[in-house]
């Protein structure tokens, strides 16, 4: 298909930085100084006072636009199941927390209670998350484990060991809140981008690994304690298989039939949600039967099968945080506040994108921060968001309803609590498995991240096989590190290119990329797509001898040691070469300084014939042009690194030109001193076909000739 393409022609002249500076006056602008920042930030005045007051609480500027008789009646309906689907989620993941699963119904209730107020996605649901889950689970074992003694905390003095465990889990997701308030307040929530999507998907893959084994016990059945630290995974599953003669038939067939029928009926709201107006909710019907099955045929005391027995009922008076717990799972804390924020961050972007409104990361610290210490002073643990309430309250088109579901998980806390006594656990454990789904299908991005980008493709695999092996805290720290070496990969050793014209263009591409291209002889054009800095300048300085086939340093030495021969063959009577003092005017001084060239004679032609003793490489170059249109900061290191550079070519007799030089490097090389006799602001042009028109119109003139004629430019 032929595809018609405009022209243009434009008719200007040739422009150096300094040139096109003299025809186009330059706006000079002054910088603020940090004090002027600050003084902004601490000034105050009406209009700045009312868009804090709505910036904390963005109910006040929804509640303005809500559409109470079109919106209502949907919420309602969509609050109902969102709340359901979140207690019987957080009742099985309570288990992986390593508590009573009553406490499950708190962590649906107060944190989404708060972020109703403060919260700016009006989408997500706010709740238990099963990596979350586990992740306090993992400091809630390590203190209080089940075989054994607890820490030494001064806290656990008279309580059973549930409530050491509801203490420690309380006070580490109060710890996290802190954290993350902390973070928000700072206005770090840009903290949260280190987590690249690679790795939160390699992350979270290995959790759901760890979420699947530490399941096993209840649907088979067994009895094993908790586990931590590394390799935790391979001696709980060493454990499961010592005991798997002593299965529970029962708990493992109730806990197949769970699955499988969740299993169908969810690929069946999949397939059809465009048919169904609520999907259909599954864990909760699921629920009730196996209760009312469990309660009828007695499965507790017949089968001896594990059920979640007495229930909290209503609301227990607000405890404080224990100190001692603070100091012993700080560095797990820090981990679980950077985890669940990034994790609900990301679902809520996603939302605010389709449904066209913004959030705000540092209020979303905020929110959670808050949700998570006020839900901590009521014994729930670590809140954030799972994406299958949030998709659920996606596909009913929900526009605030956090507030009903949490009246859900109240009425079922305070009225109904007693009525999920008689559930199996293995039941609990069966729904947490069969959600585990969507995390444990993202090992497929393996071959794909593989054939796409090998770096992100370790990032991936080094980040799930550290959580599985070395646990979730240690694992999270080991994919962070291979991201870090990946970005200074990428940038240390950047991946260089020499630049050609496309022959009847103004435009230059890699060389290798295209066959319709003219070179000019004795003009090379490098590009070097990213920043220079103390780690890559060496191997930018490599690179480019590479490409222009020559050390200029090398040359240099070569030449000065021939001025030696040449002066030495003066002297002893060599009058046959024409012209030889005349050619070479040298003193003492001059000829004594290996090091120092600055007085090399830069009239003689090295590519001429020379003596028959005397060889020196010849330099074919005449200019060098650096493209620097992706070079985004240059460091003290890597600017010396380049005066040096430029310099070996300048006293080669190569003309060296800069092409698309950010003004902010510019600024900053005039500021460093960067310039003197030989590195002159004159080398700067503003887009590579000046530079490429100057250097062969100067070459011209430097052989005495007229101007660029007759070539493809």
């Amino acid at each position: 298909m032929v595809t018609f393409r405009k022209q243009y022609v434009v008719s200007r002249p040739v422009y150096s930085d300094d040139s096109f500076d003299e025809d186009h006056q330059k706006i000079y602008r002054l910088h603020k100084t940090s004090l002027d920042h600050l003084k902004a930030y601490l000034t105050c005045d009406s209009k700045r006072a009312k868009n804090a007051v709505l910036s904390f609480l963005p109910i006040i500027g929804w509640m303005r636009i809500y559409r109470v008789r079109e919106w209502l009646l949907g919420d309602v309906v969509s609050g109902i199941s969102t709340g359901m689907l979140a207690i019987m989620q957080g009742l099985a993941f309570s288990l992986l927390a390593s508590l009573p699963p009553s406490y499950g119904l708190f962590t649906a209730f107060f944190p989404m209670l708060t972020y109703f107020f403060l919260g700016t996605s009006r989408h997500i649901s706010v709740g238990s998350f099963p990596v979350l889950s586990l992740m306090v689970g993992a400091v809630v074992t390590r203190l209080v484990p089940e075989v054994g003694q607890p820490a030494n905390i001064t806290g656990f003095d008279g309580l059973t060991q549930d409530q050491q465990r509801v203490l420690v889990a309380s006070s580490v997701t109060f710890l996290m809140g802190i954290f993350q308030l902390a973070m928000g307040v700072l206005q770090v929530g840009f903290i949260v981008r280190y987590l690249s999507d690679t790795l939160v998907s390699g992350f979270t893959t290995a959790a759901a690994v760890h979420i699947l084994v530490s399941q096993l016990k209840f649907v088979l059945g067994l009895t094993v304690p908790g586990i931590n630290g590394p390799l935790a995974l391979i001696y709980t599953l060493e454990k499961v298989f010592v005991q798997i003669t002593s299965t529970n038939i029962c708990a493992l067939v109730m806990s197949i039939v769970i699955m499988v029928v969740v299993f169908i009926v969810k690929e069946l709201n999949d397939r059809y949600k465009a048919r169904l107006p609520v999907p259909i909710p599954i864990e909760v019907i699921m629920t009730v039967i196996a209760c009312g099955v469990s309660f009828g045929f007695n499965f507790e005391t017949r089968y001896d099968v594990e059920v979640v027995g007495k229930m909290v009922s209503g609301y227990e008076s607000p405890i404080v945080p224990n100190i001692e717990v603070f100091q012993e799972s700080a560095v797990e804390a820090f981990p679980i506040a950077i985890v669940g924020f990034a994790v609900a961050f990301s679902v809520a972007k996603v939302y605010s994108i389709k449904h066209d409104y913004t959030i705000d990361g540092n209020q979303e610290l905020i929110a959670f921060g808050v949700s998570n210490m006020f839900g901590a002073s009521f014994k729930s643990f670590a809140a954030s968001t799972a994406l299958s309430r949030t998709a659920l309250a996606g596909k009913l088109r929900r526009k605030n309803t956090g507030l009903i579901s949490a009246m859900i998980a109240m009425v079922v806390t305070v009225a109904l609590g007693f009525l999920l006594e008689p559930l199996p656990m293995s039941v609990l454990g069966a729904l947490v498995i069969v959600n585990l789904k969507g995390m444990l299908m993202q090992f497929r991005e393996i071959p794909y991240l593989w054939r796409r980008d090998k770096p992100e493709c370790v990032v991936w695999v080094g980040t799930c096989l550290g959580a599985i092996l070395l646990g979730l805290d240690i694992g999270l720290a080991v994919g962070l590190g291979l991201e870090l070496l990946t970005v200074v990969f990428r940038t240390q050793f950047p991946r260089c290119s020499v630049l050609v014209n496309i022959s009847g263009t103004n435009l230059y591409k890699d060389r290798k990329d295209y066959l319709d291209i003219f070179e000019p002889n004795g003009v090379k054009i490098f590009r070097i797509p990213s920043p220079i800095f103390f780690a890559n300048i060496e191997f930018f300085r490599d690179k480019l001898v590479e490409a222009v086939g020559f050390n200029p340093l090398r040359v240099l030495r070569k030449r000065h040691k021939a001025l030696r021969k040449i002066k030495k063959l003066l002297e002893t009577g060599w009058r046959h070469i024409r012209g030889m003092r005349e050619l070479f005017p040298m003193n003492e001084e001059a000829s004594d300084r290996p090091s120092d060239l600055n007085d090399l004679p830069i009239r003689v032609n090295w590519n001429a014939e020379l003596p028959a003793n005397i060889s020196v490489p010849r330099v074919d170059l005449h200019s060098l042009i650096l493209d620097f249109s992706a070079v985004s900061f240059l460091d003290i290191s890597a600017m010396k690194g380049l005066k040096t550079a430029l310099k070996e070519f300048v006293r080669v007799d190569v003309h060296v030109y800069i092409v698309s030089c950010d003004a902010y490097i510019l600024e900053k090389l005039h500021s460093c001193l960067f310039f003197d006799e030989e590195i002159l602001t004159s080398m700067f042009f503003p887009t590579l076909h000046d530079a490429v028109l100057h250097a062969l119109e100067k070459h011209q003139e430097d052989k005495g000739g007229r101007v660029i004629k007759d070539t493809k430019l």
